[in-house]
């Protein structure tokens, strides 16, 4: 029998980790493996790591490091021949083992992760967040540059060939660790024939903002690890457009020119427009059009401030977790 190690970065997770637990094994006994569950702890306050054991879980207490090396120490003591990598707070289908295995016995790819969505009780601007990412049709397997780490799944090889997660990235470091893999010739493959439920969504609007700032702090470390490319320039660049806008929007109002202050005003919106139509128009939902509009705006403004914070050595005191 084939054996996976699935590893759990987890912080103040006591609310959600028995729901992903225990999805995962059920997720591996569909698919007839043997299941090794490793919950890396980053110093929780809460009953999540007594949770965990209790649940089956194997919890390695390692508190005040950054998110890639939590994931780091779980394959560092990860015995299966397969290695997957979920969030505390996602909970899995009973088929997704079962699928992507097969997949990867077909010779279709690598690596892979499954779309995720929301539970029904999400507020809307976390489950328009989410869907921003879904495509509409099912079973289909899209070929990619890069994966999300709230699920991943591959050979224990895949993940040795780059030598794991880069350590001093505070978030990005999905982003980082498959870009690399891709640049291995690593085949990676997004599936939306089934999705994962993501639990941790944002309950109020402080937390989405919050959660969105930290995001977008890891773009200088990204830029510095991978050069200077316009893949991973054009987001920053675009945001810090947006914040120059509002400021000569602001200069003109004051300076008695409504008209131009509008102007500008209006032109700060078109980038978040065409960010929004490009996502939605797979949907054909115009309420989500006009939801991603306001919430593509109001990233871009956070992303300026948290790329000028980054550039100033800046770093979000947040702890790493799934």
């Amino acid at each position: 029998m084939s054996r996976i190690s699935i590893v759990i970065p987890m912080y103040n997770e006591a609310r959600h980790i028995a729901r992903t637990l225990l999805a995962a094994q059920r997720a591996a006994n569909a698919a007839n493996l043997e299941c090794e569950l490793l919950v890396i702890d980053n110093g929780s306050t809460d009953q999540g790591p007594e949770i965990a054991r209790k649940f089956g879980a194997q919890v390695l207490e390692v508190p005040g490091v950054l998110i890639g090396a939590l994931r780091n120490r779980g394959a560092d003591v990860a015995t299966g021949e397969w290695l997957a990598f979920i969030d505390a707070d996602v909970e899995m289908p009973e088929d997704w083992l079962t699928h992507l295995l097969k997949l990867e016995n077909a010779n279709v790819g690598d690596v892979f992760s499954l779309d995720l969505h929301t539970p029904a009780q999400a507020p809307w601007y976390a489950t328009a967040w989410q869907r921003r990412t879904l495509r509409p049709s099912r079973h289909t397997v899209q070929s990619v540059d890069w994966l999300p780490t709230a699920n991943l799944l591959m050979r224990r090889a895949w993940f040795d060939i780059v030598s794991g997660f880069n350590e001093t990235l505070r978030t990005g470091e999905d982003k980082d660790f498959t870009l690399r893999q891709t640049a291995k010739g690593a085949r990676l493959m997004s599936i939306n024939e089934n999705t994962a439920l993501h639990w941790g969504y944002e309950m109020n609007w402080r937390e989405w903002m919050g959660k969105e700032m930290w995001r977008q702090g890891s773009n200088v470390q990204l830029l510095r690890t991978h050069g200077l490319n316009l893949r991973l320039l054009r987001f920053p660049l675009l945001s810090l457009c947006a914040w120059l806008l509002d400021v000569m929007a602001i200069s003109a109002l004051f300076n008695g020119f409504p008209h131009h202050a509008l102007v500008m005003a209006l032109i700060t919106t078109v980038p978040a427009l065409v960010l929004s139509m490009r996502q939605s128009i797979k949907h054909r939902n115009p309420c989500l059009t006009v939801q991603l509009w306001g919430l593509h705006w109001v990233r871009l403004h956070l992303a300026g401030a948290a790329f000028i914070l980054s550039l100033c050595l800046w770093k979000a005191r947040r702890p790493a977790r799934g």
